[in-house]
């Protein structure tokens, strides 16, 4: 399997608002930018479609070191939150329903393509990539025009 490291980051403007999304993807010596966003969101669906669209670039199944500030993302695949909520019918410990549950669907089944390890990294204190991934999320959502 190739190594690929993935780092990602979500922003959103009023929190819903305007969000933006940006990942690098780094292989090797190559690293690829993308990035997007949707006009009426919230920070942690920008922060689950960063990761998602990452993943879905990969054309194979690939061991990922996947980087992110999100806690939300980080603490429900690590502490297996999401897959108790999976079984759950969608409701978390506290029986209130889950959110965000047609981008967890859509992350879980790209996670049986590919071994992936989340770490979490701490916003907005220095990390090169996840400065970057901000950057391209925010830019995005700036540029965003409104109908």
């Amino acid at each position: 399997m190739k190594k690929i490291d993935i780092y990602t980051d979500g922003a959103c403007s009023n929190n819903p608002g305007k969000g933006g999304w940006g990942a690098v993807l780094v292989y090797g010596e190559t690293e690829k930018e993308i990035c997007g966003g949707e006009i009426m969101t919230t920070n942690n669906r920008m922060e689950l479609r960063a990761v998602i669209e990452a993943l879905k670039i990969l054309r194979q199944p690939c061991e990922v070191t996947l980087t992110t500030d999100s806690k939300y993302v980080c603490d429900a695949i690590n502490k297996d939150w999401v897959y108790s909520w999976k079984k759950n019918g969608w409701k978390k410990a506290d029986k209130k329903p889950a959110l965000n549950v047609d981008l967890w669907e859509e992350l879980l089944s790209l996670l049986q393509k590919h071994k992936v390890k989340f770490n979490w990294v701490k916003g907005h204190s220095g990390h090169p990539y996840n400065e970057r991934c901000d950057r391209l999320a925010v830019n995005y959502y700036q540029n965003m025009v409104s109908d």
